[in-house]
């Protein structure tokens, strides 16, 4: 039970990578958009992720929810170490989530249409660099447990240049993520060129961000070189990601929208993969050389297949019900703007 336990883990969080940072992205690309196109790229994002924005949460719960059942050891230690960044993500999502909702569905159009506008762009950015840095405080080995001082036990092991790499790493990829989204999402055809041309351009700052995130890496003493290309699941993750993306931007240039989503989708799948896979089933690393693992680290047997059995029945009745509502947004756009494929 414990491998669908942790195969449920997975999911959720690759889930919540490619939709939630997609809808994160919506926010980030408005908040870089220029005066001249920030509107259409609004209406767009809007008509997007408005009717289903807040299911995507429902993954990271999920997630939450395994660890702090299933691995108690290693919640309460991420949640002891990285409660700063954690407090600060979760304030993120609160905080755009309340300023969606007002600046577009307040009765009363005024002055605090901007201040919601404004809260819900930066905390598009703020969430997603965030959550980077907790993912990348928990790899990186810095989190020290035999520390004696404040700084050096809740703030220097995520605020350290490799984590806030892989923050904006996150950032940039969730900009393009919805930027390939967006494409599909409107049948203007210079909206179209718009959403292509923010595609383009935070591809290459994701390239960037990936660059720099290898850079600290190597300043700080992390092997990430050998993690990410040192082994066979990590180097054919990396190579599929690359011909992919080639693929991806041969079908955008034929105008098709749908398979381009699934392959950035699968492109983000295949960096959660790379660098997962050498980890596993490690999911803390501490400074002290201890790994937490997924594995020596896990509830009693029977809370286990309590939470396995959880899953596997709650999943019935998720999944499908979450498939039906995308289907019941999207349906009228496919058919009406004829949807290539």
């Amino acid at each position: 039970m414990e491998y669908v336990i942790i195969a449920f883990l997975w999911l959720a969080i690759l889930l919540y990578l490619v939709l939630g940072g997609a809808d994160f992205g919506a926010g980030i690309i408005e908040l870089f958009s220029t005066s001249t196109t920030r509107s259409r790229t609004r209406k767009a994002a809007y008509q997007a992720i408005g009717p289903i924005w807040e299911a995507n949460h429902m993954w990271l719960i999920i997630a939450v929810v395994i660890l702090f059942v299933g691995f108690p050891v290693i919640y309460s230690t991420m949640s002891t170490y990285l409660h700063i960044p954690l407090v600060v993500m979760l304030l993120g999502i609160t905080a755009r989530g309340t300023a969606f909702v007002f600046r577009n569905y307040d009765a009363v159009v005024d002055d605090m249409q901007r201040v919601y506008n404004r809260i819900f762009l930066y905390s598009s950015f703020i969430t997603p660099l965030f959550l980077g840095i907790i993912a990348g405080s928990a790899v990186s080995g810095r989190i020290n447990p035999d520390a004696h001082t404040f700084l050096s036990a809740y703030v220097f092991d995520w605020l350290n240049w490799f984590s806030v790499a892989i923050g904006l790493f996150t950032v940039a990829l969730c900009g393009f993520l919805a930027s390939v989204y967006l494409i599909g999402e409107t049948n203007i055809d210079e909206d179209q060129r718009s959403f292509i041309r923010k595609a383009k351009i935070w591809n290459a700052i994701a390239v960037v961000c990936g660059a720099l995130v290898f850079t600290a890496a190597h300043a700080e003493g992390i092997p990430l070189f050998k993690w990410i290309l040192g082994n066979t699941v990590g180097l054919t993750s990396v190579i599929a990601a690359s011909l992919s993306l080639v693929l991806m931007w041969f079908l955008i240039s034929k105008r098709k929208t749908i398979v381009p989503r699934m392959l950035a989708g699968f492109q983000a799948s295949m960096i959660l993969l790379a660098i997962s896979w050498v980890h596993f089933p490690d999911f803390l690393i501490m400074q002290n050389g201890e790994h937490l693992s997924l594995f020596k680290h896990q509830a009693p047997n029977a809370t286990m297949n309590a939470l396995a059995w959880a899953l596997l029945i709650g999943s019935l009745f998720i999944i499908p019900a979450l498939f039906y509502l995308y289907y019941s947004f999207q349906k009228d756009r496919f058919v009406e703007k004829g949807e290539g494929r």
